[in-house]
């Protein structure tokens, strides 16, 4: 196996450390309620006269929080499609004739035809709601989607500023004149009208995919028909007037004095040279979004690709056989020449450094990516792999221990693979999901939507599921989404990964860059030397090769011991003459090689080509049936 101190990846890898950027916090604006404006609206109440919001809004939630939990939470006004009036008023006539009252209401009462509210999470930053809908319910739309329609809002107390998201396609509204200033737009999957009101920014948003039906999704068109009407449904639930700051600070670094021996780390935005979306490289966001915990229990832990690592699929950009490396079968990936080996536990894949692959290639919007299609989040596998079979080359799924970063709710619906934690603290509002662990593991222990999970709590295994069991490779994947003008959008989560790991095993990393000539294959040559006072020392945690051995140790859980490769650095000679190598090439870190790329993906990226591949949805999205993304 290779494990290289600091020393030994430089003459290995052909990298240098670099002057580490430092770290910085989130920009983050407060939103000012014009409650002025919000009195206007009561005023339509059953409420004594003239209107003192604070009094007002304290009845107003004093009655809906039996509809809508803890709803005096929000600093922002409530908006909901719920009929406020019609329920003051039948619940002061209930109160004065308790014979007139409707006993056992239907949870949709008030709900103006909509079927059920089955997340509602208010706190210091906003609130976010999930509302159910079924097309068979309002068929005056003219919408013949079967599923269950899942209509997400919020109103926030703070956004997160960022550049316009890549990607982002704007239509003109028409209908909505009671929404000065409304935008509609089609942005990482979804359908989004966002507005301001009483001085607060709401997104109203529906998955859909703007084409033909597939995926179990809805057309945009039709998803277009229910937020029009969602929209003319909203009405004031609740909210509290607070104390408005005039600026938020986001302190969210928190770094160890000590430095780490064996921790590295390519920059943000370092993707593996070639696998970026249309040859474009990553984003260099050294952003720590949130001071939070290490989603993995326990280190080490490797954050690098599972698409274009060992047992990696290339992600559909073509791949060549390569004969053999010490007896495993070898193959390229066509789109930049790496050679991989069909072994899940190969060394390389459970090793530092760290390696970023946010904006790696993958049909998924990401507004913040270069190329406006990636991967959404990051990778990362546990400490080890234990060989499911022997000489098969697959990993045993459920082995270790993924928690919460942060204190949160559940937003996750029963049928669904992705797992949200949904933070709603002062200071901030963020969504961190969670993908490849077990669906019925979460059933059973009562993950879904409302479920309040604490900081440090195990929620699951780390496992393989994609759509079903062994679907991918075992690893968990993760990513972080902040509310901003345009809605929830994805950013990246590397350097918030970096700051957590770095806390949880003491030490800091080494943040390093790549130099001009670099070899491109995964498997990297052995040394020429290794300084042993910059080796690193064996991990606490065994690492299992295929004959099951493991490591002693009695070192910090981040560190690793230098051991020989298993994997020659050449190829056999294979039929037809020729030998493998590692090759070569002039690119620095983040380029693509020009690489024609091959397999299912387009051959040309004309205006054609590009509409066809933004209406591909596969991957991830073929799983997310419900709650996927905000």
């Amino acid at each position: 196996m290779l494990r290289f101190g600091i020393a030994g990846l430089a003459l290995a890898a052909g990298v240098i450390a670099a002057a580490a950027q430092d770290m910085k916090s989130p920009r983050i604006a407060p939103t000012h309620v014009d409650w002025d404006a919000v009195a206007v609206e009561l005023d339509a109440l059953d409420v004594p006269k003239p209107v003192v919001v604070p009094e007002v809004m304290a009845k107003l939630n004093r009655a809906t929080s039996e509809r809508f939990a803890n709803i005096a939470a929000s600093p922002v006004p409530v908006l909901l499609p719920f009929d406020t009036a019609a329920f003051v008023r039948d619940r002061a006539v209930a109160a004065s004739d308790p014979a007139a009252a409707s006993a056992n209401a239907p949870a949709d009462t008030y709900l103006f035809g909509f079927n059920a509210v089955p997340f509602f999470y208010p706190g210091p930053a906003g609130y976010d709601a999930v509302v159910v809908a079924r097309a068979q319910e309002m068929r005056e739309l003219g919408v013949g989607f079967p599923d269950t329609i899942y209509i997400h809002i919020g109103g926030s107390a703070l956004v997160y500023e960022l550049d316009e998201p890549r990607g982002m396609v704007g239509w003109p509204v028409h209908g909505l004149d009671e929404f000065p200033g409304i935008r509609r737009m089609f942005l990482e999957n979804y359908v989004r009208y966002t507005f301001v009101r009483y001085g607060v920014p709401y997104v109203v948003a529906i998955e859909c995919s703007d084409g033909r039906l597939r995926f179990r999704k809805m057309s945009c068109r039709d998803a277009d028909k229910v937020a029009i009407r969602f929209l003319k449904s909203l009405r004031i639930a609740g909210g509290t007037p607070q104390t408005q700051p005039e600026a938020i600070a986001a302190d969210t670094i928190d770094r160890p004095a000590e430095q780490s021996t064996v921790f590295t780390y390519y920059s943000p935005g370092d993707i593996l040279p070639g696998t970026g979306f249309r040859r474009k490289g990553g984003v260099a966001d050294h952003t720590v979004y949130s001071k939070i915990r290490f989603p993995l229990a326990d280190a080490p832990a490797f954050a690098n690709s599972q698409s274009f690592m060992n047992w990696g699929n290339c992600e559909a950009t073509g791949r060549s056989g390569a004969g053999t490396l010490g007896g495993v079968r070898a193959y390229r990936c066509r789109v930049n020449g790496q050679m991989l080996v069909l072994d899940e536990s190969a060394p390389e894949n459970y090793s530092y450094p760290w390696r970023d692959n946010f904006c790696e290639t993958r049909n998924f919007y990401v507004g913040q990516c270069p190329g406006g299609l990636g991967h959404q989040g990051q990778d990362i596998r546990p400490a080890f792999c234990k060989q499911r079979i022997e000489g098969a080359n697959r990993c045993e799924p459920y082995l270790h221990d993924v928690v919460a970063v942060r204190d949160g709710v559940v937003l996750r619906a029963p049928t669904q693979e992705a797992l949200y934690i949904v933070v709603n603290a002062p200071n901030e509002r963020l969504r961190f999901r969670y993908l490849h662990m077990l669906p019925k593991q979460f059933n059973a222990d009562g993950l879904v939507s409302g479920r309040f999970v604490h900081e440090g709590e195990v929620i699951g295994k780390v496992g393989n599921f994609f759509r079903r069991e062994r679907g991918t490779t075992y690893h968990l994947h993760f990513d972080l989404q902040v509310p901003t003008k345009y809605g929830w959008v994805f950013v990246n989560p590397y350097m918030t990964l970096v700051a957590a790991y770095e806390r949880q095993i003491h030490g800091r990393g080494q943040e390093i860059k790549e130099q001009e000539d670099v070899p491109t294959a995964s498997i990297p040559m052995r040394p020429l030397a290794i300084d042993p006072d910059a080796a690193a020392k064996p991990t606490e945690t065994a690492i299992e090769s295929s004959a099951g051995n493991a490591t002693e140790s009695k070192a910090r859980p981040d560190e690793r011991a230098d051991e020989p490769s298993p994997i020659k650095a050449k190829l056999p000679r294979r039929a037809g003459g020729g030998h493998g190598g590692l090759e070569r090439n002039g690119t620095r870190a983040g380029k693509q090689i020009a690489v024609r790329p091959v397999g299912r993906s387009l051959s040309r990226t004309g205006a054609r080509a590009w509409y066809i591949r933004r209406y591909i949805h596969a991957g991830y999205g073929q799983y997310q049936t419900g709650y996927s993304s905000f």
